[in-house]
């Protein structure tokens, strides 16, 4: 009988170790890993931990900056049968806490550069004690041992479509944190897909600017190491740096978030030239707002594609030629997704009308770790009996089938009765010349039930008088969508990707 084969990225990266050694795999600051390298790694990785008793099926959890040994330690715990659990430096140590303890985690590695987050006494974690926590650099440094193991060869890899690869937890933006699980079919599906959907190859060159732990930067990642290409990583963004970096290296792939591209706009004299090089410059994260874009498409290139993502499994693309036609779109399903728009009774909308956006495809999660009633309420069934992931924003498909967001189902504000969507807003006053950002939120009102505030922040220099923002942007606004007040901030809260944390501004005027 043939064997039931699986296209499966552990393997395609052993491949590349072997046919192209020398080739550089990742580079990181004065860092660069060969593909030999990295293979070598992954394999002392497996057999370390397998010697340390971590088996297949297990969960280990993992808080590690930019460096190479992060993904070397994602392979190498994947390779060995175990699943990964990638966790944010932005957390705080209770955050962290339970997050290991949701895992189940049997394993915990920390860099030393976050070792302030995890407590000496480990009595508050469930299934980590001194023998399963590991340090990352420093003087206990477990790196040493695993680069010391004599054993740089794989064992018996036996990873199925369907098993674990990864738990990833979701941002916060609307609530507390779930565990996302994903396959290797998932994983697998999400490399390909993107590769084929940018065009990467074996020649690419990208540049990674976000952490490495975030599923957004494994846009980047991911299919990079696929197609054998080799990965730049930023240790921290720095718009000056991001553009000599692009020019030096000759960099044909890259991802930046909304604000990153702001950052890059606002730096003087800067050159299309320099962008040059650039085949594929992706925005992901958070949607971009027109004004910003328009200054993207003018001002650095004119090869952006928008990802609409939803990191429980799916997404949709808007490539450069489809810019012009369909400019306030996210574009339609990437290879191997469908996207369906369904009402408030789970009926399935027709072109232009707004409801839900729901998704499905190979990239689809397995479900929310341990939460089974979560995941339940997550899934809607089209007449197929088909089990399709609803995201929680509010869109519409137009009738070529190009899908457009409106808001997150959340963030709508509802205003004496009338649908109002932040986003709409944000359009008008991001285009008042003393903006440099601003987010929309939904605040208690005695009359309207709701009504929108507009949080700003100011261009450097610039005094803000918010009486005039407010009067300015509510003559460019219909009624139900005027501003009540304006009000300046220094910064929004963020994800790892960018996004603002639109509850957390809520809360102070809600509790």
């Amino acid at each position: 009988m043939i064997d039931n084969t699986h296209f499966d990225i552990l393997n395609v990266i052993e491949t590349h170790g072997t046919y192209q050694p020398e080739k550089p795999a990742i580079c990181c600051g004065e860092i660069t890993r060969l593909w030999r390298d990295l293979k070598q790694n992954i394999n002392k990785v497996a057999n370390f931990f397998k010697k340390m008793g971590i088996n297949k099926g297990d969960n280990v959890a993992i808080l590690v900056g930019n460096r190479p040994e992060i993904l070397e330690l994602i392979f190498g715990i994947v390779k060995m049968g175990a699943c990964v659990v990638p966790l944010s430096g932005l957390l705080t140590k209770e955050q962290i806490t339970v997050l290991v303890n949701n895992s189940d985690a049997k394993l915990f590695i920390v860099d030393n550069e976050f070792i302030n987050l995890v407590e000496e006494e480990l009595s508050q974690f469930k299934t980590i004690d001194k023998e399963k926590l590991l340090y990352l650099g420093g003087e206990l440094d477990c790196w040493e041992k695993i680069s010391s193991e004599k054993k740089d060869y794989g064992f018996e890899y036996n990873c199925r479509p369907e098993d674990n690869f990864n738990i990833i937890y979701s941002s916060g933006t609307t609530g507390v944190p779930k565990g996302i699980v994903q396959t290797h079919r998932a994983r697998s599906h999400w490399a390909t897909s993107n590769a084929i959907e940018m065009s990467f190859n074996s020649e690419c060159k990208s540049l990674t600017t976000t952490a490495l732990y975030s599923n957004g930067t494994w846009l980047m990642m991911l299919p990079t190491l696929f197609v054998g290409g080799t990965l730049h990583v930023m240790n921290g963004f720095d718009p000056k740096a991001f553009v000599n970096l692009v020019q030096k290296e000759r960099i044909t792939h890259t991802f930046l978030v909304p604000p990153q591209f702001s950052a890059i706009l606002s730096l003087e004299n800067i050159q299309k030239d320099s962008f040059s090089s650039l085949k594929t410059i992706l925005s992901a994260g958070s949607p971009l707002r027109l004004d910003i874009k328009e200054n993207i498409l003018r001002r650095i290139s004119e090869n952006l594609f928008e990802l609409y993502g939803f990191s429980e499994g799916f997404a949709t693309m808007l490539k450069p030629y489809d810019q012009k036609k369909k400019f306030g779109s996210v574009g339609i399903p990437v290879l191997g997704f469908e996207i369906k728009i369904i009402d408030e009774e789970g009926k399935e909308c027709s072109s232009n009308i707004a409801g839900e956006i729901a998704g499905y495809g190979a990239g689809m999660m397995k479900e929310y770790y341990g939460e089974v009633e979560l995941t339940k309420d997550l899934i809607w069934k089209d007449n197929r009996g088909r089990s399709f992931i609803k995201s929680g924003d509010i869109g519409s498909l137009d009738e070529d089938g190009f899908l457009t967001i409106l808001d997150r189902k959340k963030d709508m504000i509802i205003s004496g009765g009338l649908n109002v969507f932040p986003v709409d807003i944000e359009e008008i006053v991001g285009k008042h010349p003393d903006v440099i950002d601003v987010t929309v939120i939904g605040v208690p009102h005695e009359k309207w039930g709701e009504t929108c505030l507009a949080l700003i922040i100011p261009k450097d220099g610039v005094e803000i008088d918010c009486n005039e923002i407010k009067n300015w942007s509510n003559e460019n606004l219909a009624k139900h969508q005027r501003l009540d007040k304006v009000e300046i901030r220094d910064e929004f809260p963020r994800n790892a990707l960018g996004k603002v944390l639109k509850r957390v501004l809520r809360e102070p005027y809600w509790s």
